[in-house]
């Protein structure tokens, strides 16, 4: 497989990917200490619960919608301009809400830095896709998502350290700690330098061009002979269809809606328990903690029970866990709660990434990416909005108890892998089986590429 996307990029070093995480932690740091944050300086304006969750789930619109064209750029473009620009609007995001003195203008500087977060993220989650070998693709968006780890773990302390809820110190300290997020955010242009292939594009190294000529070789081909060009974008409901896209993309929105909900609601939650803004915080950091725990010995965990039965496992383990917030429990059984749930809910996103990668078609790949986030922006928008109207009706337990719902009907989804045989695959790809070796069967220029992760074809040829 020498000369191919993904030996290009893995092999000798890894030092883009090592820049990337660094990159990725301040950006992620930075929304993290923003979002609670956000929460106190709404509750400092007069927000109740519902207004707080209408707030978080204005982070998630905007980028609701952006999502599926900056993938389709993607595609067919470079994906490390998007990083610049996605550090650049989350900066202006937090610095904007810490000066705003209403709650519709929170709600828009929110949305402004769910946009900038979207942009950096698909910009990331390309470039990893491209410079992956098939082998190696758990393993290096487990390390990818370790920077959204370290990031998650330490904003919330700093954001817990910063606020103060004493008298009136609320709406003063919570601006401080926004405008230090937009500080933070701006360290990630440290890492944001050759993380993407020396040509440049998407095919940017020797053996992806290439490939890029054969690919344009085989579409002439297939033009030759009447047949549709195989270069022809795939639609989005092409996308959907290829097997293993879906699941991957409800198991994402579920598991990031929970981490999603836990950042905003856990401070409305200590609010309400007379916990202080700086235990909430260790406690945000506490869950983030366990998730790099878990991403860390990923790769050995599917090497014992293969990928789909640890996705269904760990979905199953977080439901219970998560609905297990909502019991009146001590602090330490609060943080016990917690470092379980992080560390189940640290398998949910690499392994989605993985499989929506491997599931779509050859040439949609970025775009692929850009509708599991969309999936996941659907989800910070409604889960947080459902989970504030559930507060107002229920109290502010109640949306923990949704979530374990959700979390529920995620594990289900990935046990359907279980019945279909899946786990045995992954199994075999986590020990480094060449699953790149050629088909028996050549390709025809009809051949719609499909999902399947193992064998053949699908692993070897070049990334888009």
């Amino acid at each position: 497989m020498t000369g191919t996307t993904g030996t290009m990029g893995t092999r000798p070093g890894r030092g883009w990917l090592l820049r990337l995480v660094i990159a990725f932690a301040f950006a992620q740091g930075a929304v993290s200490m923003a979002r609670p944050a956000v929460s106190y300086r709404a509750l400092a304006l007069g927000a109740d619960a519902r207004a707080v969750g209408i707030i978080a789930g204005v982070y998630a619109l905007l980028p609701l919608f952006a999502a599926v064209p900056l993938g389709r750029r993607t595609d067919h473009g470079r994906a490390a301009p998007l990083l610049p620009v996605g550090v650049v609007l989350i900066a202006g995001g937090c610095a904007l809400s810490g000066q705003a003195g209403s709650l519709s203008a929170m709600a828009l500087w929110s949305g402004v830095m769910g946009l900038g977060h979207l942009a950096f993220v698909i910009g990331a989650q390309s470039i990893v896709a491209r410079r992956s070998a098939a082998a190696d693709q758990d393993r290096n968006f487990g390390h990818f998502t370790i920077g959204a780890s370290l990031g998650q773990l330490v904003g919330p302390i700093a954001a817990g350290l910063l606020v103060s809820a004493r008298g009136d110190q609320l709406a003063r300290t919570s601006a401080t700690a926004l405008l230090v997020s937009a500080a933070v955010a701006m360290c990630s242009f440290a890492g944001l330098w050759r993380v993407e292939s020396a040509g440049g594009s998407a095919g940017g190294s020797s053996g992806e061009r290439a490939g890029a000529r054969g690919a344009r070789g085989a579409r002439r081909a297939a033009r030759g002979a009447g047949e549709r060009p195989a270069g022809r974008p795939v639609s989005v409901w092409g996308i959907m269809r290829s097997r293993g896209v879906a699941s991957g993309i409800f198991i994402s929105l579920a598991v990031l809606s929970t981490t999603d909900v836990l950042t905003a609601y856990l401070p409305v939650l200590g609010e309400h328990r007379g916990i202080a803004p700086a235990t909430v915080g260790l406690l945000l950091s506490l869950r983030a903690a366990a998730t790099i725990a878990c991403r860390l010995v990923m790769t050995p965990m599917i090497r014992l029970v293969g990928r789909t039965a640890l996705m269904a496992g760990s979905c199953l383990l977080a439901a219970v866990l998560c609905a297990s917030v909502a019991l009146p429990l001590p602090v330490w059984g609060l943080a016990t709660a917690l470092a379980l749930l992080g560390f189940a809910l640290g398998v949910g996103q690499p392994l989605s990434m993985t499989t929506v990668v491997q599931a779509a078609p050859d040439g949609a790949r970025s775009t692929a990416l850009a509708l599991r986030l969309t999936g996941n922006r659907f989800g910070q928008a409604a889960a947080p909005a459902a989970a504030g109207a559930l507060a107002g009706l229920a109290g502010t337990a109640a949306p923990f108890v949704l979530l374990g719902l959700l979390l529920l009907g995620s594990a289900a989804v990935a046990g359907r892998g279980l019945r279909h045989g899946g786990d045995g695959a992954s199994r075999t790809a986590a020990r480094g089986a060449p699953r790149d070796a050629p088909s028996d069967h050549p390709p025809t220029p009809d051949h719609a590429p499909g999902p399947e992760p193992r064998g053949g074809e699908a692993a070897s040829r070049p990334r888009p």
